[in-house]
């Protein structure tokens, strides 16, 4: 069974092979659409003309996605 453990380990690291939920490239897609949607949320509220909210935004969706692309 250690065996196995190990090779699952390893699989995270070849860059060919799909995790075990499935997620390939459409995790970083889905990354990128989220993004692109809270950024164009927060600088609407800015533009109109709720500044401090609209950074707050943000600031903490900039932290969120962060935790989110390094897995916690």
């Amino acid at each position: 069974m250690a065996e196995d453990d190990f090779h699952r380990w390893e699989r995270e690291f070849e860059p060919g092979e799909a995790g075990e939920a499935g997620e390939g490239r459409s995790g970083s897609r889905g990354l990128v659409l989220v993004c692109v949607i809270i950024t164009t949320g927060c600088a609407a509220l800015i533009v109109l003309g709720d500044v401090p909210l609209g950074a707050a935004g943000l600031v903490l969706s900039s932290i969120v996605l962060l935790l989110w692309r390094i897995g916690m």
